[in-house]
């Protein structure tokens, strides 16, 4: 019909936000409850789309401009006996505890990338040891190729698991050994690299293999082809892909472990990269106001930036500039 136009992508949500029914934060989280794949995601998302994020960061914003509003009647009374010593004293002390909950707070940063992207485990071992096999019974299909030729697997395989509501990935790794060729060589960089970086590595070690066990640290040792076992010294958890023995004490241990690095499912995390950089550098200009401890001014001119920043996370600041990359990820309309 004439005047009217296919709704743009995030637009509804977009307008919701410049007409204040919204805040950034919300409206980033409403778009992660629409890519939400698993119960714990959803949690998330709507912990976030309450408000929670949004009254943490303005309760931050509120102390900084209370800190500041002090130093600024500090220099309209500085004519006054006691008042700068005392009022000096009290912002100084705000802002190291204001300090130090930030920090904690944006070191928590990967439990929110575990929760939205998946708690990343990375399954590693010798040629023929079973982690191929291993990975298609996790997954219950077949998802990776399995052969009795050494090298078989050189690219890195991965498959998306629902433990209880909490997205697990799950990757399986070219085999590790010496005198590999050269692609199969790149594949083994690549597993290494991936195993660095993981949340936890299930360290592949043959039940048949007359070689001893030599642990990774951090890793959970997993004893492949338990139904033809001869040892299962060092092992922590022995399973058969042939049988299913030993699958399900696996996968309620990876469970249990994604569990622990999320912490408690009510915590208020930062949910975007966006919000650890603001944050950081708010963090920067709250140690600026701490070392300028005899220039009022400064202090409060440091605090300003400081409060802008977190200003920005929820909206009420200098957002022109993002509203299109953040709204682009909804769908059309939304």
């Amino acid at each position: 019909r004439p005047g009217l136009r296919s709704a743009e992508q995030g637009e509804f949500t977009k307008r919701a936000f410049l007409n204040g029914k919204l805040d950034l934060t919300a409206a980033e989280a409403l778009a992660d409850l629409i890519e939400a794949e698993t119960e714990a995601q959803r949690r998330f998302a709507r912990l976030n789309a309450s408000g929670s994020q949004r009254k943490l960061y303005e309760s931050w914003r509120e102390r900084l401009i209370n800190a500041r509003a002090l130093l600024e009647a500090e220099l309209d009374f500085s004519d006054q006996e006691d008042v700068s010593d005392s009022v000096s004293k009290g912002v100084m002390d705000e802002l190291s505890d204001l300090s130090r909950s930030i920090e904690t707070h944006i070191g928590r940063f990967h439990q929110a990338e575990i929760l939205r992207d998946g708690f990343d485990v990375v399954i590693i071992g010798p040629p023929n040891a079973g982690k191929s096999s291993l990975l298609n019974a996790l997954a219950q299909r077949d998802v990776a190729l399995v052969s009795d030729e050494a090298g078989t697997t050189r690219d890195l395989i991965e498959v998306a698991l629902d433990l209880k509501g909490i997205k697990v990935r799950v990757t399986d790794t070219a085999g590790i050994r010496d005198g590999a060729g050269k692609i199969e060589s790149m594949g083994i960089e690549r597993a290494k690299l991936r195993a660095d970086a993981a949340d936890l590595v299930l360290q592949l070690y043959d039940c048949t293999d007359s070689e001893p066990l030599v642990r990774m640290d951090g890793a959970l040792v997993v004893g492949s082809k338990s139904d033809l076992r001869m040892s299962w010294e060092g092992v922590d958890v022995a399973v058969s892909a042939v049988t299913g023995e030993g699958i399900a004490d696996l996968l309620a241990e990876i469970e249990r472990r994604a569990r622990v690095a999320i912490g408690a499912a009510h915590d208020v995390l930062p949910a975007r990269s966006r919000h650890v950089e603001l944050l950081k550098r708010c963090v920067i200009s709250i140690r600026e106001a701490s070392a300028f401890a005899d220039h009022a001014e400064l202090q409060a001119e440091a605090l300003r930036r400081a409060s802008q920043e977190l200003g920005r996370i929820t909206g009420q600041v200098d957002v022109e500039d993002i509203l299109d990359v953040i709204f682009s990820r909804f769908c059309i309309g939304k």
